[in-house]
């Protein structure tokens, strides 16, 4: 995922959400919770377990696992420097964590989370990671080398990598063997065969740019990718045809769709969460910008409750600049990790 961190003031708004044009006095999302956790470094991506009511998140150098229940920590996967990426495989037992300093991917019993295997990959900086359960393949993007790392998620053995025409982000699956990935410095989407493990085609995205996050309403076949330039494109999954562009906030990194709401969510760094409503297949509409904290920029949905939970922290203000460092940068108020539980309001 994306290094380029937007960081802004992190003052937390808990009852308001803000259209594009001024003020919405009706807001549809608002903050439920505030769930603290340990621990001072980064972040990336996160995976809910919906069965299980469980969600893992990515954070510097460990794997939190809060209960959503309790809103408790349930757990913790240490030894994972640079992770980045969550992938869950309930019917297999396992969960896949890709590991960007060493180049590896855990594999983890998705019960206890006690370790199983740690699996040596062919590229560098492993980030986004996916579970596609047509092929009961793994598959990891690499962003340090322009591929992508197949394991079988029965053996744990890598069985292919495929070229990619640039650096990858995120994908996702259509459930019936077509896998799509965003090609950050290109600006493209490709298509991959999960059986044949190549890539069939890609498609440009312009006037999108630099895109990061990736979804998809597999109903009405239709992609969110949400991009540097401020923008959401939503392109046809079927022949890669650009349907319409929304405006989102600065600084996204993430994108997810919802199916029962039909609303796609961009979680932007600049403290923001885009709502963008879907009319019917060819119509969509800004519903609303919610406020977060400034760095939330990725987000997971659990599409049965509805909620939406975006991680971030604050931040000390930053030293004055320096011939030797013209551009400084924040550091994290100690202790202040967190991730917000948003969920539409009840009226």
């Amino acid at each position: 995922m994306k290094k380029s961190f937007v960081f802004f003031s992190c003052l937390l708004v808990l009852f308001t959400g803000l259209n594009l044009h001024g003020q919405n006095v009706n807001p549809e999302y608002g903050i439920m919770n505030k769930i603290h956790l340990p621990g001072d470094g980064g972040w990336d991506y996160l995976s809910v377990d919906e069965a299980g009511a469980r969600l893992f998140i990515s954070h510097s150098t460990m794997v939190l696992v809060v209960d959503l229940k309790t809103s408790q920590l349930a757990g913790t996967i240490n030894e994972t420097p640079g992770v980045h990426g969550i992938a869950l495989a309930e019917e297999q037992n396992k969960a896949f964590i890709s590991v960007g300093r060493n180049a590896s991917v855990k594999v983890i019993n998705f019960k206890t989370l006690e370790l199983i295997a740690d699996v040596k990959i062919t590229g560098q900086n492993p980030d986004a990671i996916m579970y596609d359960q047509f092929s009961k393949k793994v598959f990891v993007f690499n962003g340090g080398s322009a591929n992508a790392t197949v394991l079988d998620a029965v053996t744990n053995e890598v069985v292919a990598t495929i070229p990619l025409e640039g650096k990858p982000e995120f994908p996702v699956s259509d459930g019936k063997g077509k896998l799509y990935v965003n090609i950050e410095d290109k600006s493209l989407i490709s298509v991959i065969d999960a059986k044949t493990m190549k890539v069939e085609k890609s498609w440009s995205i312009a006037p999108g740019e630099e895109a990061s996050g990736l979804a998809l309403d597999n109903e009405t076949h239709r992609l969110f990718s949400v991009c540097s330039n401020k923008l959401m494109v939503v392109v046809d999954a079927i022949d890669g045809h650009i349907v319409t562009t929304l405006p989102i906030g600065n600084g996204c990194d993430g994108v997810k769709f919802d199916p029962g709401m039909k609303r796609a969510y961009s979680s932007n760094g600049d403290g923001t969460m885009t709502v963008v409503q879907e009319l019917n297949k060819d119509s969509f509409k800004v519903l609303e910008n919610v406020t977060t904290m400034s760095g939330s920029r990725t987000l997971a949905v659990d599409t049965k409750t509805h909620h939406i939970y975006l991680p971030s922290a604050e931040y000390n203000p930053a030293p004055e600049a320096t011939t030797e460092n013209p551009r400084p940068r924040r550091t994290m108020k100690a202790g202040s990790f967190a991730v917000l539980d948003i969920a539409p309001v009840k009226k």
